[in-house]
């Protein structure tokens, strides 16, 4: 691709570069600001190359270059969690993983914390080859994400690791992707900003902005925690956040891949206020599967089997990792044979008091590996759900109720917290679902 290099020099002086693999060199003025932007050509992957850019001050010399598939990797605390773990708050194997994560093929980089009110251009970090020493205090799931797409397109990957914790989707928002939403303030000073993680723009400002325009190959996303009390807002602003995240790369429609958020019981965050049914977390996992079919070039990555009660950053961030190297692998770089996509409801069909439910994304059926199937529940024009009885068939599902006669809707695991009870035979948990709008 015509990779974008950027940095700034004196202005309005002649800027050159010289690439390795091609020996080519490019020349450019910096603006009255100093900043200086070229387009080079770049091969397909490779390396390790040289960068060489010099004006008539200064010169850099930039060395073990790598060539290949980057991905950029945000979101909010569960994108953060690195290998090693939060303070007394594990990753399951991830001592282990650390261990054996040395691979030259592998870059990472971290943009540090920040929060502004204006675009910020640049800030402190640096390329590292993955090794214990790095992949210690990297990102869980973007590194169990990056290594497996290495391991198996057998190129160089590159990781921008770009998240806060605790951070509610408007904070990676410009104040013009927002404007329609009315509710949302847009802080005009620094001293506006008050929780930099929930404030509107302050990350999207202080941490994004120095990295878009950096040639990428797409995206993968782990939030919505932060949201779960504003469930069907979220699914207008994570769709707008995408749509013109992809505008200001300007690379296209770029691969966006992210996860559903694990159940969790999120009363402990519940007050009197505020009505429970409705702040139940499975509507917002309902948004984000909406989302997944509105956003063109997507997938979502279903965590209905890792979810922890009492804790929201889910042990097993491998599952969260490979799960969304799964849709990357199959539909960005054409690789078949194996299940990428969690089964989807697809139908309900009424026979008597029965119910018969159909999935999509399930070529080889499903199962419940054995495990009696107690999650999903009917209703009647009552609109009083009952727990059903279910009977699995090899893609479907027959259920009933005593207490429902004429059923007419049918909701899986649609509460708080929850543990998947049916999944594709290739391991992929079904989504919580409803059929009602009730």
């Amino acid at each position: 691709m015509e990779t974008p290099v950027w940095g700034w020099a004196s202005k309005n002086t002649e800027v050159t570069m010289q690439t390795s693999w091609d020996n080519k060199t490019y020349a450019v003025r910096t603006d009255k600001t100093g900043k200086w932007m070229l387009k080079i050509s770049t091969p397909s992957y490779g390396g390790p190359y040289e960068i060489e850019v010099s004006s008539k001050n200064e010169q850099v010399k930039i060395k073990n270059v790598m060539i290949g598939e980057v991905w950029l990797c945000s979101g909010q605390s569960n994108m953060e969690m690195p290998l090693k773990g939060f303070p007394g708050q594990p990753v399951l194997g991830g001592n282990e993983e650390i261990v054996h994560s040395t691979n030259k093929n592998i870059r990472l980089i971290t943009i540090p914390r920040d929060s502004k009110v204006v675009d910020n251009q640049d800030f402190q970090g640096e390329w590292k080859e993955a090794s214990p020493a790095a992949t210690a205090n990297f990102s869980a799931t973007a590194w169990y994400f990056g290594s497996l797409v290495q391991e198996v397109i057998n190129q160089p990957v590159g990781l921008i690791h770009v998240s806060y914790g605790g951070s509610n989707v408007e904070a990676w928002m410009s104040a013009e992707m927002l404007k329609d939403f009315d509710s949302i303030s847009i802080p005009k000073t620094e001293k506006d900003i008050g929780d930099p993680n929930r404030t509107a723009t302050a990350l999207f400002n202080g941490m994004l902005s120095p990295a878009i325009g950096y040639g990428i190959k797409g995206a993968i996303w782990y939030q919505g925690e932060s949201n779960y009390d504003r469930p069907f807002q979220y699914k207008f602003l994570f769709e707008k956040m995408v749509r013109e995240w992809r505008k200001l790369w300007g690379q296209g429609e770029f691969p966006f891949y992210f996860t559903q958020i694990a159940p969790f019981d999120y009363s402990v965050f519940k007050t009197g206020e505020k009505p429970i049914d409705k702040y139940n977390s499975a509507y917002i996992r309902e948004s984000q599967l909406k989302a997944s079919k509105e956003i063109t070039n997507s997938g979502m990555a279903v965590l209905m089997d890792v979810g922890e009660k009492d804790n929201i950053h889910p042990q097993d961030k491998e599952k969260g990792g490979q799960r969304l190297a799964f849709l990357a692998l199959a539909k960005t770089y054409g690789i078949n044979g194996f299940e990428y996509q969690s089964p989807e409801f697809k139908g309900m069909e009424t026979k008597g008091s029965t119910l018969i439910i159909s999935f999509d994304n399930v070529p080889n059926g499903i199962t419940s590996y054995g495990k009696e199937v107690s999650g999903f529940e009917i209703a009647g024009a009552d609109k009083v759900f009952y727990p059903a009885t279910v009977v699995l068939r090899r893609k479907s599902v027959m259920i009933s109720s005593p207490q429902v006669q004429n059923p007419v809707a049918v909701r899986y695991l649609f509460t708080d917290f929850a543990r998947a009870q049916i999944f594709s035979t290739g391991g992929l948990p079904l989504s919580s679902f409803r059929t009602d709008n009730w």
